[in-house]
Parts: structure tokens; C-alpha cells; sequence
């Protein structure tokens, strides 16, 4: 039956003949205590038809348990029902009935009805106003809440607790950061500064506006912080990506002798996931097994987490092998952890067991097979996938585009492309993004175009302008990538991978004084110069023939690996300072940065270049000894030319017959020409008849 909350038909359903007293007292008595039994057996909507037919009222109490009732069982019908009932046989029911009226609407989720209620109550206190804020912030509407609650200020009544409680949520919801400020002063001016729930709720606010100081320094203030406090704290910290202080935050509760939650406990593991901090996860870990949370699933699955994301995965095993520990959750962690650490073989035979699996699980495995350029391998998983689930969301369509740009199948990406079409992914930017990328990487520019001016158009974002320069820039359109980063500077903000991409594209086409001008304008706007981007500036400079501006820019940063020294070490080879490499060397040495192939690529060119035979034959042979390089066939390759070029031919002839592969075109090419060079006629005839049989 569709009654209206407050209706004046409802009011007028009953005329004043109806308005009578039950004939016997025990009659009133006698329906209610039906009602009573009808609801002791949970038939709610019986016990409420008896009430709608009954044209008597009730006890208030009688009204105030079915409100209650409605509220909890989301049945806004039947309080529908009880609401027209209260108000036709009582024309002047109490304020706090009716609010409690407005309350069951706001839950059962019709608040239109609580509001039509609201607007048709003649006389309000505080607690109706608290009843209708509280029915906007828990129905999605934050905005309304915040008007109403301006309007319950100018109507006169003063706010309590429970309505800065609504208002402030609702300034969490919308990031209201400097409303949050003046309600905070309100709360100080009418003295509830010492509410724990309302200083949990500013914290809450504060932390979500991002404005982490101001939400410690509430916490700070807390005489008495309870167990959700010290949850929102760690739980904001760690959503700042400051996992670390999240973690300490968690150890300062453990001192202050509160007993955590086990959400607590779970955002504490997941901030030293983030932080990669080991030592503080065992210790939590510990901490978990003392209190009794090793088998809270929540708990476990973020343990497992931890382990995996520390790279600790023998431990996070040893977890998921517990009794009560394997659930879907765990399990999906425990195949991502192995797939993302490259051992995909293992994580496929862990998810092969899976007795269930969702979306989530396949992403994870197609994950790890991207990430570590297993393509043959995520294509037969992307076929399993089609014929054994339907599950499939923007992540899994993202790895996939992924693939087929790693396997350069712009075919199998058209493909992907129309399946996003019909299934209506075209509006998801993550989609749109991966679109772009795989589009570039196969070099087909024109669909490329498409997809930025159609599909991703009115949301594109940074990644968006990045894939769209890197596609540029990789197909050497530098000039163009050049006037792309332009315009994007008009749309969005650039970030280090924009400048990492702008700088190769200078590179590219030696543009000296535009990569000095994209240097100049990440130094005035503050931007952070990491590794990246520190590799990229020397490499331009370096191909830009300014080598001593790669070398300031090298000694300007704090840390360094190997792609940074490399960088510089190919740019002494491009600059012709091969002394320098030798140096470089030495200091990735002391530095103890592992070199790579290469670090030895421009070492052995550098020993050419000068000339140093017996030296270059000693760090080609260290390779393998030393560091557990293979040589690849470049390294070969600077072999030949070094012993070709100083005429060491005894020694050529040996390198080259002992050599695990036989020799290539151009190798044999280089030992014909240095055995001309040098009269060595035997060795020259067994070079040109190898190079007559790989010419037939």
C-alpha cells in the first residue's frame, strides 16, 4: 500500500467519527499485546496491518519499538503505515516520535519521505534537525546535511554533539576542509572540545582534506584517544603515503595501552607493505599473535601481504599454510606475490589449485606474466581466461592491451578495441590510456590519433599527454612530441615521466637549447629530479655533445645506480672521453653499484678506443667471473674490433674459433679486412671461406 509520509490525505483518512476510544480498555490492551506477539515472531507486516486497522491509538511506546523495527528491517511501507497511524489518532504526537519517524525513512533509504515529513511537523526541536542532517549524510547527499545544518543555526537551535557529529562527515565526504575549520570552532565555543567521537571526527576530516597537520595536532590534544581514534590517525597517515608514521603511530598505541583493532592492526601491516619496512611488519606480526589476531582473517591476509610486498615470500607461505588462513583473499595475495616476484611458474600452479577464484585472481596472474615480458605465455592465459570466466573489468582489458603491445599485434588489439566498444568501456580513462599505448607501440599513429580525440578526449589525464608524447617521441617525431608537451601544459600538469620523455626526444634530434630550457623549467617549478630523470638529462646532454653539463648533472644527484652511470658512460663514448669510463667504473665499484652488460658495452669500447688489449681481455673475462654476466654479442663484437685494430692476431684467432656461437657476417667481415691489414694469410683464408658458406 502506498501511503505518503505526512500527507494531509493521511491526516483526513479518518474524520473525526473515526476518532474513537477503544469501548473497553483491555480492548486497546488486548490488540496491542496481538501486535506484541505478531512481532516476537517476526511477522513485522502483520503486526503492522492490525495497527493500520485499529481505529484507536496506541501506547507511544507501541510506536516508538515499530519505528525501531521498520528501521532495522528497511521496511519503509510499513512504517509508512505506523507514521499515519501516529498521526491521524494523535494530532499532536511528541516531537521525538516523529523523529524518530524521519529516522526509519532516512534508513529504509526514502528520504523524500523523511524530508516531506520534516517540512509538515509542527513544532521542531534540536534532535529533528539532528534526525534530518543525519538522514542527508548517511544518504549520499553531504551537501544537503550542510545546508540543513546552517539552517537548523538560523532557526535558533543550538547544535550537540550528535549533530556536529553528522556535520562533520559530511565535510569528510566532500573534502569541506575550511567548513571543517569553523565547525572545529564551534565545537570549541560550545563546549565539546573534550568529545572523543568528535575529535575523532575532525582528525577523520582532516586527515581526508589532506591536511595531516593540523589532524595530528587534534589527536595531539585528545586527552584520551579510544581505539577508533588511533584507527583513523593510522589509517590517514597511511592513505598520505606516509606509511612509516603510520606504523609509529601504531607502536605509540600500543605504549598508551590501547588494545588495537583488527582494522588497525590490518592498516599498520598494509603501511609496512608500502614502506617496505620488514623489521616493524615482524614486530606487528608478533605483536598480532600475543593478542590473539593470527586468526582474524583480515589480519592474515594482511600479514601474507606484507611478507609478499618485503620479499619475503618463503614467510608469507608459511602464513597461508595456517589452518583457517585460505580464503579468496589470500589466495589471490599469495599468486601475486609470486607472480610480481617473476617466479610465475609457481604462482600458476598455486592459482591452477585455487578452488575458487574472481576477477581479481586472473588480473594478478596476467599481471606478473606483463611484468616480466612473458608474452607467449599471457596470451595462452588470456585464451584460458576467455573460455573458463565472463569476469573482466578495465584492469583486465588494460594487461591485455598490454600485450598486445608488447607482441606488437595491432591486429589482436583491434580486436580488444571492439570488445571495449560493445561493452561499453570506452568512457574508462584507464581503458582509453592503454588503448593509446598499445596503439603507439605498434606504430600505428592514425588509430593512435583517434582514440586521444574521441575516446579520451574530455577526461584525459598526465598518463594520457605521456603515452600520447612517448608514441611520438619513440617514433622519432621529436619535433612534434615537442609541440604536444605545449599543449598539454594548458590541460594538465606535467610530471618526471613527461620531462624523462621530453628530454629522449631532444636527445633524439640534438635540440640542446630546448632540453635546457625543459631543465631550467623543472628546477624553477620545484619539480623532484630523481633517477629517471637525472639518466634522461645526461643522455641528452651527452648525444648534445655538452658532456660537461651531463657530468654536473651526474655529481648533482644523491644517489645513483647503474642505468645513471651507464648513461654517463655512453655518453663519454658518443664525446669521445673514454679515460672518464675507467672512472665511472671505479666508482660504481666503490658505490657498489652491480654493473651490467651495459656498463661493460662501453668499458670494452673504451679499452678499444685506447687501445688497452690485456685490459679489455681482463673485464671481458670478468664478466662471467666476476659478476655472472653473460656476454652478449656486442661484447663479441668489441672483442674482435680490439684485437683487430692493435693487430693482435694470435689472439684474434683464438677468440674467434673458441667463440660459443659461430662467428656473424660483420664479425667475419672485421677478420678479413685485419688480415689484410696485417698479412696473416692462413687465418684470412679459413675467415673468407666461413664467409663464403654463410653467403650461399
Amino acid at each position: 500500500m502506498g501511503v505518503k509520509a505526512g500527507s494531509v490525505i493521511n491526516r483526513l483518512l479518518y474524520d473525526k467519527g473515526h476518532l474513537t476510544k477503544p469501548s473497553h480498555p483491555t480492548e486497546a490492551k488486548a490488540v496491542a499485546n496481538t501486535i506484541l506477539t505478531h512481532l516476537t515472531s517476526g511477522r513485522l507486516r502483520k503486526a503492522v496491518s492490525i495497527l493500520f486497522s485499529s481505529p484507536f491509538p496506541f501506547h507511544f511506546s507501541l510506536y516508538a519499538h515499530l519505528f525501531h523495527l521498520c528501521s532495522s528491517s528497511r521496511a519503509v511501507l510499513e512504517a509508512r503505515k505506523v507514521e499515519s497511524h501516529l498521526v491521524t489518532f494523535s494530532p499532536t504526537p511528541p516531537i521525538f516520535l516523529l523523529n524518530r519517524a524521519i529516522e526509519t525513512y532516512a534508513k529504509c533509504g526514502s528520504l523524500g519521505d523523511a524530508r516531506e515529513l520534516f517540512d509538515e511537523m509542527p513544532q521542531r526541536d534540536g534532535g529533528s534537525w539532528n534526525a534530518m542532517i543525519k538522514a542527508y549524510s548517511q544518504s549520499g547527499r553531504p551537501e544537503d546535511a550542510l545546508v540543513s545544518f546552517l539552517d537548523m543555526n538560523r532557526a535558533g537551535f543550538l547544535p550537540n554533539e550528535i549533530t556536529f557529529a553528522g556535520v562533520l562527515g559530511s565535510c569528510a565526504a566532500v573534502l569541506e576542509f575550511w567548513v571543517s575549520r569553523q565547525v572545529h570552532g564551534l565545537v570549541v565555543k560550545y563546549g565539546f572540545g573534550g568529545n572523543v567521537i568528535l575529535g575523532s571526527s575532525l582528525v577523520d576530516v582532516y586527515g581526508k582534506c589532506g591536511v595531516m597537520s593540523d589532524a595530528r595536532r587534534v589527536f595531539d590534544e585528545m586527552e584520551n584517544p579510544n581505539d577508533v581514534s588511533w584507527n583513523i590517525i593510522v589509517r590517514r597517515y597511511l592513505e598520505m603515503g606516509d606509511g612509516m608514521e603510520a606504523v609509529m603511530m601504531f607502536f605509540r598505541m600500543l605504549v598508551a595501552g590501547v588494545r588495537p583493532l583488527k582494522y588497525t592492526f590490518s592498516n599498520a601491516l598494509v603501511a609496512c607493505s608500502s614502506a617496505f619496512a620488514l623489521v616493524e611488519g615482524k614486530r606487528i606480526h608478533g605483536v598480532g599473535v600475543k593478542m590473539g589476531f593470527e586468526d582474524d582473517e583480515v589480519v592474515l591476509c594482511s600479514l601474507i601481504d606484507m611478507y609478499v610486498k618485503c620479499g619475503k615470500l618463503e614467510h608469507a607461505h608459511a602464513i597461508f599454510d595456517q589452518p583457517h588462513s585460505k580464503n579468496l583473499i589470500s589466495w589471490t595475495s599469495i599468486v601475486s606475490g609470486y607472480a610480481m616476484s617473476g617466479q610465475t611458474w609457481k604462482a600458476r600452479e598455486l592459482f591452477n589449485e585455487m578452488p575458487e577464484r574472481n576477477v581479481i585472481s586472473w588480473n594478478a596472474m596476467l599481471a606478473g606474466y606483463t611484468r616480466y615480458f612473458q608474452w607467449e605465455e599471457a596470451l595462452d592465459f588470456i585464451f584460458l581466461m576467455r573460455n573458463t570466466t565472463k569476469d573482466r573489468d578495465q584492469v583486465t582489458l588494460g594487461l591485455i592491451l598490454n600485450v598486445c603491445a608488447g607482441l606488437s599485434d595491432v591486429e589482436m588489439g583491434k580486436q580488444v578495441h571492439g570488445f571495449i566498444y560493445r561493452h561499453g568501456f570506452c568512457s574508462n580513462l584507464f581503458v582509453g590510456n592503454g588503448l593509446l599505448y598499445m596503439y603507439g607501440r605498434c606504430g600505428n599513429l592514425r588509430n593512435s590519433k583517434t582514440v586521444w580525440f574521441h575516446q579520451i578526449s574530455p577526461s584525459r589525464d598526465t598518463v594520457s599527454w605521456n603515452s600520447l608524447l612517448t608514441n611520438y617521441a619513440s617514433h622519432h617525431l621529436s619535433e612534434l612530441a615537442m609541440t604536444i608537451f605545449y599543449e598539454m601544459q594548458c590541460e594538465t600538469t606535467p610530471n618526471e615521466i613527461t620531462f624523462a620523455t621530453l628530454l629522449s626526444a631532444c636527445a633524439n634530434i640534438f635540440a640542446l637549447q630546448q632540453g635546457k630550457q625543459i631543465h631550467g623549467f623543472m628546477i624553477r617549478n620545484g619539480y623532484i629530479i630523481d633517477t629517471v630523470v637525472r639518466g634522461a638529462l645526461v643522455d641528452m646532454y651527452s648525444k648534445c655533445h655538452s658532456i660537461e653539463y651531463a657530468f654536473m648533472v651526474f655529481k648533482g644527484g644523491t644517489s645513483k645506480d647503474a642505468i645513471l652511470c651507464n648513461s654517463l658512460i655512453l655518453g663519454c663514448c658518443y664525446n669521445n672521453r673514454t679515460r672518464q669510463i675507467f672512472k665511472l667504473f671505479h666508482l660504481m665499484k666503490e658505490e657498489g653499484i652491480k654493473p651490467d652488460h651495459i656498463t661493460f658495452r662501453g668499458i670494452l669500447y673504451a679499452c678499444t678506443s685506447e687501445g688497452l688489449v690485456e685490459l679489455g681481455k681482463q673485464y671481458f673475462e670478468s664478466m662471467s667471473n666476476d659478476y655472472g654476466i653473460i656476454p652478449r654479442l656486442e661484447h663479441y663484437e668489441c672483442m674482435i674490433e680490439l684485437y683487430s685494430q692493435c693487430g693482435y692476431m694470435d689472439e684474434l684467432e683464438t677468440f674467434v674459433r673458441n667463440m660459443p656461437f659461430d662467428p656473424t657476417v660483420p664479425m667475419l667481415t672485421k677478420v678479413v679486412d685485419a688480415c689484410k691489414r696485417h698479412g696473416c694469410l692462413r687465418f684470412g683464408q679459413w675467415a673468407v671461406q666461413r664467409l663464403n658458406n654463410r653467403s650461399i
